[in-house]
């Protein structure tokens, strides 16, 4: 794996737990010479993962919309951004240069992107691994949700599961570089 890309909140969210996976998660790319590819913002949990990767000298490639980037900004800090015009040639670029998805805890913007790398595996538009961080148990409720709709009949469940799920950084990466192999 070159580069994963991670979705995550623009804000840091209520526990100061969802900061410091993110900055682990950022660290664990580093150390591996994974590059990270993200959406560009400085704040919350994007600029935790981004900083995380930066300081322990990984890649760090940004993608943001213009709209995004005249309104909230960007730390150059961070690495390489790429300014692009829509919402979705972000997240065309983004899904394009990653080789795996992970998503951290995040609102709408993390989910929406989440399940459109999910969907697109399930129809076989790629074969790169998805994953969540549970973060505090954050998505144990999506995760189930998906253990639910699966029972429902409405998915069809994988050999590996729907997609990876674990609560530290460093074993989230061991199994998709599991899965990337295999």
């Amino acid at each position: 794996m070159k580069r994963i890309c991670v979705y995550c909140g623009a804000r840091a969210g209520n526990r100061a737990e969802y900061a410091s996976a993110a900055e682990a998660l950022g660290r664990e790319l580093a150390q591996r010479g994974i590059g990270l590819v993200y959406g560009g913002g400085s704040r919350g949990l994007m600029g935790r993962v981004a900083g995380g990767a930066a300081a322990h000298g990984g890649e760090t490639l940004g993608i943001i919309p213009k709209s995004l980037f005249e309104r909230e900004g960007a730390d150059s800090m961070l690495g390489e951004l790429r300014v692009v015009e829509t919402m979705h040639e972000r997240k065309a670029l983004m899904a394009s240069l990653a080789d795996g998805f992970v998503a951290l805890p995040g609102g709408l913007g993390t989910l929406e992107e989440l399940f459109e790398a999910l969907a697109w595996a399930k129809l076989d538009f790629h074969n790169k691994p998805c994953a969540l961080l549970n973060s505090c148990g954050y998505y144990d409720s999506l995760a189930e949700m998906l253990r639910h709709s699966v029972a429902e009949g409405f998915l069809k469940d994988e050999p590996n599961g729907l997609m990876i799920v674990e609560n530290e950084p460093a074993r989230l990466l061991d199994r998709m570089l599991g899965e990337a192999r295999a």
